[in-house]
C-alpha cells in the first residue's frame, strides 16, 4: 500500500472548525471531459476551416476559423484554469487558486476582442474591393462547421455556474454566429454572385460577439477587482447589521468573491457588550446566511467606549 500524502505545513491553518464558513477554497471537482472533448474537436476542425478559407477566398470562412482557432485557445485556458483552482491553499496563497477562472475568462474576453477587429478590418476593406469567393464550398464546409459549434455550445452549456465556462461558451457562441453568417454567405454567393454579402455578414456577426465578450470582460474585471458580488446589495447588508440587537454601529465593512460564487465579508461591529458577543455573532451569521448567501464571515468586535 502506498502511504497516503502528507498535508501540508499549513493545512491546518485553513481547516474550518465548527461555525465556520461551510465551503472550501478549493473549487469543486468538476468533470473536465465537456471541455477537453470541446478541445479537441475544435482544433480539429479549425485547421480544415482554415484550409477551406484560404481554398474558396471567404473572408466569412476565415473568420469562423479563426474563431474557432480563439475557441480552442479559450477552451484550453477554461481547462487549465479548472484544473489550478482544483488545487488547495498554500502557505503563498491562502485563498486557494479558485480565482484562476475569473483570470482566464478576462484573457478569452481580450484575444476575442483581438479577433473581432482584425474581422472588422478586413470586411470594410472587402466591401471597397470584393474578390471571389467559392460559395460551394463554403457553404459546405460552414454546414459542417455549425453542427459541430453547436454540439460544443451544447456540452459547454451544461456548467452555467462557472464563469470561465461561461466565457468559453461566449467564444464558442460566436462561432455558432459566424459558421451561420458563412453558410447563409455561400448560398448567396453560390446562387446570384453577389461577394459583398461575405463582408457584410462578417461585419454583422463580429458586432453581435462584441456585445457578449464585453459582458464576459466586465464580469471577469469585475471578479478580480474584487467587487461586491452582483447579486448582493452591500448597503442593505449594512443596514441589516446595525439592526441586529446589540450592535451600535458598523464600520469598515467590506464584501467581494474569493472566487466566483464565494462570497465573502469581513468588518468591524461596535457592540453594547462584549458579554453579547457569542449571541451577536450568531445571530450575524444567521442573517448575511439567509438573507445575502454569505457564510464565509469574519468580524472585529468593539466594545463601546
Amino acid at each position: 500500500m502506498q502511504p497516503s500524502e502528507s498535508p501540508s505545513p499549513s493545512a491546518h491553518l485553513h481547516a474550518h472548525h465548527e461555525g465556520d464558513a461551510r465551503h472550501v477554497h478549493v473549487a469543486e471537482k468538476r468533470s473536465q471531459n465537456a471541455l477537453a472533448f470541446s478541445l479537441t474537436l475544435t482544433l480539429l476542425f479549425a485547421g480544415v476551416e482554415v484550409g477551406a478559407g484560404w481554398a474558396a477566398n471567404s473572408l466569412a470562412l476565415i473568420s469562423d476559423a479563426g474563431h474557432m482557432v480563439t475557441d480552442a485557445a479559450a477552451l484550453g485556458l477554461a481547462l487549465l484554469a479548472q484544473l489550478i483552482a482544483r488545487r488547495p491553499p498554500s502557505a503563498r496563497h491562502s485563498f486557494g487558486f479558485g480565482r484562476a477562472e475569473a483570470l482566464a475568462a478576462f484573457v478569452n474576453g481580450l484575444a476575442m476582442l483581438l479577433v473581432v477587429g482584425w474581422i472588422l478590418f478586413e470586411a470594410v476593406h472587402r466591401l471597397s474591393q470584393p474578390k471571389p469567393v467559392a460559395g460551394g464550398t463554403v457553404f459546405i464546409v460552414a454546414g459542417i462547421g455549425l453542427a459541430i459549434n453547436l454540439g460544443v455550445a451544447w456540452l459547454l452549456s451544461r456548467d452555467q455556474a462557472n464563469m470561465n465556462t461561461r466565457a468559453a461558451l461566449v467564444h464558442v457562441m460566436g462561432d455558432v454566429l459566424g459558421s451561420i453568417a458563412a453558410l447563409i454567405a455561400g448560398a448567396v454567393i453560390w446562387q446570384t454572385g453577389w461577394m459583398q454579402i461575405d463582408p457584410l455578414l462578417s461585419i454583422l456577426v463580429s458586432l453581435l460577439i462584441l456585445k457578449s465578450t464585453i459582458g464576459v470582460l466586465r464580469e471577469s474585471y469585475h471578479s478580480l477587482m474584487e467587487g461586491v458580488p452582483h447579486d448582493i446589495d452591500y448597503l442593505k447588508v449594512g443596514d441589516d447589521l446595525a439592526l441586529i440587537d446589540g450592535v451600535l454601529s458598523v464600520h469598515d465593512l467590506h464584501v467581494w468573491d474569493m472566487s466566483p460564487g464565494q462570497p465573502a465579508l469581513i468588518g468591524h461591529l461596535q457592540i453594547r457588550s462584549m458579554q453579547d458577543w457569542p449571541r451577536i455573532l450568531a445571530a450575524v451569521n444567521a442573517m448575511l446566511l439567509a438573507r445575502h448567501g454569505i457564510d464565509h464571515v469574519t468580524l472585529q468586535p468593539e466594545a463601546r467606549a
